[in-house]
Formats: C-alpha cells, structure tokens, sequence
C-alpha cells in the first residue's frame, strides 16, 4: 500500500499538471481570448480594407462567415475532466497511504500537506460546481495544486511510519483535521485573491504581466466575492482548530496552554492577518483592493506554516520528516 500510495502521488501530480496545461490552452486560444479573437478577426481588419483577402484564407464567404464552435469550450471541459480525474487519484494517495501507516493520514509534514492539498482540490471543484463561469481560474488552481504537491514530494516526504508519542492522542483526529480543512480552503481563497487584484489593474487599463492575464478571469466583483466567501468559511475553522483545540491538546500533552512554540507563533500571526482582511472588507472606509493584498499576506503565512517552521525552526511541533506537521 505505501508503494502503491508513492506511484499514485507521482501520477496525480501529472494529472494536476496535464490539467492545467488544457486550462493554459483554453485561456490562450478560446474564441474569447486574445488569441482567438485575433484568429477570429476578420481578413479585411488584417489587412487593411482595400487589400486582397485570398492569401489569407481559402474558404469561400459563405464557408467562413459560418459560426464557428468554440474550441475552448472543448478543451475546457478536458481540463475539467482531467481536475476531477486528478481529485480521485489524489484521494487514493491519501487513503492508501493511511491504510498503509494504520493511521489517519496526516501524521507528519509529507501527509499533512499532501491533505491540505487534497482539501484545496475539494473545494476548487466544489466552487467550480456551484459557479461554473469560473473555469478559467481552473489554470491557476492547478497551478498551485501542482507546485504544492510537487514541493510537498520533493521537500518533506517521508516513508510510512507509526505516529510520534506526543501526537498519540485524539486531539491528533480534532486540532489537525480542523486546521487541515481550513488551511485547504484559505490556500484556495488566494487563488481568486490574486486573481481579482490582476483583474482589477487590467480594467484600469494595465497590459504588462501578469495584468495581461486579467483579460480571461472573471469580473473583478464576482472573483473578490469569491475571496471573501472561501475566508469567511475558512477563518472560523482555523481559529477552532489552531486557537481552541490546538491550546487544549497543547495543555493536555506539554502542561501549558502557550509556549511560543515557532509553530503556535506562526498560527497566530495568520490569525491576525486573516482576522485584519475581514476586519477590513467589513469596513466601508477599506478599499476591496487593499483589503485583498492582506488576504494575499495571509496566503503567504498559510505557505510559512506549511512548509517554513518544519524546515527552518525546531520546536516541540517541529517533527520533520520523523512524524509531525
């Protein structure tokens, strides 16, 4: 099971990327995009209005003037189908691994990232349900899927063992499956966060990189809605699992509440940011756009917690490769 659960990780991260690169296709040569619209463009805009059109294209008028299907639409849907396919081999990662360690499945850094990441799927394809006019930001979803699970295999794995003492306890099932789902939720919401920041500079009529890329994503409102909905869902399970269970379980196995452990350090400063970006879009006085740029700072220490404690501090949460997150 746990070489099982190694192949399936190595092919659900070229599922993640084979998806994205369909996304990436879909972007640039849908009718909608830029590339399509030039490919659609009429010979006389190419040419100029007076110049011969037949060196340009060999169908008749009757032939091109026909409404053409959208490829993007198709290849679309692929990139679709190869989410959803990625999602299932990525479950199977995770559940073949916890049937090979007898365990749940998060009981050091490779396997806590590698459910984060399977959460953060969940719940791109579940918003990707519910507002299917999002797709396009399908390529950037992917984009942070495949780099995750890329770095979380390279970086942190380690092979299937018993869980640590200290994480013997079923405060292990309560404090870490709580910061697993909100940490997956919050790593999505900065997909759209940053999206509508690009959007928002392309619609004030910025064409370098990356505001180009604004051109395809949704409206700027609907992608900062989108943000504010994944961070009001997610910051109350963060703050239960990372402030209420994880003092609890801390007093329970060490005798104290707080000890300025990197790890408990660090999930309060993401508590605070993400505290401020909701104090912030709350208030009418607080531009949506510097609002945002917090949401994004709280992104940025979401990544500490994940990767940075474990690698660059040592502390009583700081297991490594051995058996912690």
């Amino acid at each position: 099971m746990a070489e099982l659960s190694n192949q399936l990780m190595g092919i659900t991260v070229l599922a993640y990327l084979l998806a994205m690169v369909f996304y990436a296709a879909e972007y640039a040569f849908g009718a909608r995009s830029h590339i399509g619209r030039a490919a659609a463009r009429p010979a006389r805009q190419l040419v100029g209005a007076g110049a011969p059109t037949d060196d340009i294209s060999d169908e008749s008028p009757a032939v091109a003037a026909e409404p053409k299907r959208d490829r993007g639409e198709l290849l679309g849907t692929i990139a679709v189908g190869l989410t959803w396919l990625a999602f299932a081999l990525h479950l199977g990662t995770v559940v073949t691994r916890g049937i090979a360690a007898d365990r749940m499945p998060w009981g050091n850094m490779y396997e806590y990232i590698l459910t984060v990441g399977l959460v953060g799927s969940a719940v791109w394809l579940g918003v990707l349900t519910r507002w299917p006019g999002i797709r396009h930001l399908g390529l950037f979803a992917t984009l942070a899927l495949t780099v995750l699970l890329g770095a979380d295999g390279l970086i942190a794995y380690a092979p299937v063992g018993p869980l640590v003492p200290a994480l013997n306890s079923y405060w292990f099932i309560i404090h870490v499956s709580s910061i697993i789902l909100a940490s997956g939720i919050l790593l999505i919401g900065g997909v759209p966060a940053a999206m509508f920041l690009i959007r928002t500079g392309y619609d004030q009529g910025k064409r370098r990189f990356p505001y180009a890329l604004g051109a395809k994503v949704p409206a700027a409102a609907a992608l900062e809605r989108l943000t504010f909905r994944l961070h009001a869902f997610g910051f109350p399970l963060f703050t239960f699992g990372a402030l209420i269970a994880g003092p609890l379980w801390a007093e329970a196995s060490w005798g104290r509440y707080w000890g300025w452990d990197p790890k408990e350090v660090w999930a309060f400063i993401s508590f605070v940011v993400y505290a401020a970006y909701l104090h912030a879009r709350a208030t009418p006085s607080v531009k949506r756009t510097t609002a945002t740029w917090i949401a994004l700072l709280g992104f940025v220490t979401m990544l500490m917690n994940l990767f940075g404690v474990n690698l660059f501090f040592t502390g009583l949460h700081s297991y490594a490769n051995a058996g912690g997150m």
